[in-house]
Order: structure tokens, then C-alpha cells, then sequence
């Protein structure tokens, strides 16, 4: 466990002590992922109903239709336009690939040993 002082939680993160002082508790962890290795470890667990943006976004097969689908998520306000813009961020300075490896068609059906 580490022990910081409440001024030193607030000067290395404000935005979640000003979050936890305001009462608000909203922590959305479906976060954008800086290279592919990590985003592999946190491939979407087929025990879920719903994939994630970024499982979406590795079935892209360029950055335009990586592109068309976080304004469609975002459209359905099936992300938040903070996330969205976090998306656009990450695909314009890291690349699509960022997001993790592409994901076929057939993937999924692969991995619960149908294909």
C-alpha cells in the first residue's frame, strides 16, 4: 500500500480528487490502450453480452472506418464524446494497430472453438 498526503493525491491527480471531493463516483475503465501488447491483454472476454469500442475499432481495417465507428458509438451514445475524442486522439497519433491486432471475420466463433 502507499501512503501520500492528501496535497500530493491532489497535485498528481486533480481530476479524481475533484471528483472524490465533489461526491461524484462515474469511473468508466474501458480506456484507451497505447500499444498493442497491452491492448492483447485486455481482449474482450467472450463471457460478455457487449463488445467494447475498442473491439469494434480492431475489426477496422482502416483508420477512416476506425473513424465512422467512433462517430456511430458516439452517435448511439454508446460512448461518451470525452471517450470518443480520447479515440480520435489515440488513432490520429498512434495509429489504428494501437488499438490491438485486427480481429477477423470469424474471430470470436474461433475463440469459443466453433471455428
Amino acid at each position: 500500500m502507499i501512503e501520500m498526503s492528501k496535497e500530493e493525491f491532489k497535485k498528481r491527480f486533480p481530476n479524481l480528487a475533484k471528483e472524490l471531493e465533489n461526491g461524484i463516483m462515474k469511473i468508466r475503465i474501458d480506456a484507451v490502450r497505447t500499444d498493442a501488447e497491452e491492448a492483447e491483454k485486455a481482449v474482450y472476454s467472450l463471457k460478455e453480452s457487449r463488445p467494447t469500442a475498442i473491439d469494434f475499432l480492431r475489426r477496422c481495417e482502416n483508420e477512416e472506418q476506425a473513424e465512422k465507428t467512433i462517430d456511430y458509438l458516439e452517435s448511439k451514445k454508446e460512448i461518451s464524446k470525452e471517450y470518443a475524442n480520447e479515440l480520435r486522439k489515440q488513432l490520429r497519433e498512434k495509429g489504428l494497430r494501437s488499438f490491438g491486432s485486427f480481429k477477423h471475420n470469424g474471430y470470436y466463433l474461433e475463440k469459443m472453438g466453433y471455428g
